[in-house]
């Protein structure tokens, strides 16, 4: 991880779960993050509980759905660092009905998260990155639901994430395809101890058990991204699976 000290990771969804613990680590690492999240307010705290590491943390307003926001933060990130050398794709959210019966506002929140966001975020970031010639790295936060699809209402949550697998392909092709050095790696991980359901099943209005159901920490997923950051230029984790031991899906 030494090459990354001082350098700039952006963190997508930052505020709490995976995103707040990825940039928790990479901070305390000696990376400077730039975490971005509607909750504001969250950041300042992750920030705060964070002033003494290694690295910096720059809290930034962002709603990954507006493309003039998403344009605000690389513009800070050039104008804080020259640009963005690592970037975790990590904002999702997931909408609990069926497809055949669900509603159009939830379905166009789901792709316009999980999807396009992912889509435009790499785009900016590839284009940073080749901008300043830096090897950079981006890690999309997928599911193992973007690889299987199992149970019902969910909805468009699986699809997205069989889309980010196929993203994340794509763009390493492309990447290969221009001869670049950036890397790109999906983490796809299983059940996970974060409010990403919680969140959906009070939109729903709907109760969530999570007795008895094996979980990993969000902790967990930033050890994995920590693991894939740090091998040499020479090695390409291009997918990182895991799941909590006891998982049946």
């Amino acid at each position: 991880m030494e090459r990354w000290v001082g350098k700039l990771a952006m963190v997508t969804g930052a505020a709490d779960g995976i995103g707040a613990a990825i940039a928790e680590a990479l901070v305390k690492g000696g990376v400077n993050v730039l975490a971005l999240d509607v909750k504001i307010v969250r950041l300042f705290s992750l920030r705060e509980r964070l002033r003494l590491a290694r690295g910096k943390l720059y809290p930034k307003q962002c709603d990954v759905t507006k493309l003039e926001e998403i344009e605000a933060a690389f513009k800070f990130a050039k104008e804080t660092a020259g640009g963005v050398d690592i970037l975790i794709n990590n904002a999702g959210v997931t909408h609990l009905s069926n497809i055949t019966d669900g509603d159009t506002e939830g379905f166009l929140k789901v792709l316009q998260t999980n999807v396009l966001a992912v889509a435009l975020f790499t785009k900016e970031a590839v284009r940073s990155m080749r901008d300043r010639q830096v090897d950079g790295h981006i890690i999309n936060i997928n599911s193992i639901f973007g690889h299987q699809v199992v149970g019902i209402n969910r909805g468009l949550y699986a699809p997205s994430k069989f889309a980010v697998t196929a993203m994340t392909e794509t763009v390493r092709r492309e990447l290969i395809g221009i001869k670049s050095g950036i890397k790109i790696t999906s983490i796809s991980p299983g059940a996970v101890n974060s409010e990403i359901l919680d969140a959906a099943a009070a939109e729903a209005n709907v109760p969530v058990s999570k007795k008895d159901v094996p979980r990993l920490e969000p902790s967990d997923v930033a050890d994995a991204a920590i693991y894939i950051l740090s091998t040499p230029p020479n090695v390409h984790i291009t997918e990182f699976t895991l799941r909590p031991l006891g998982e049946t899906l």
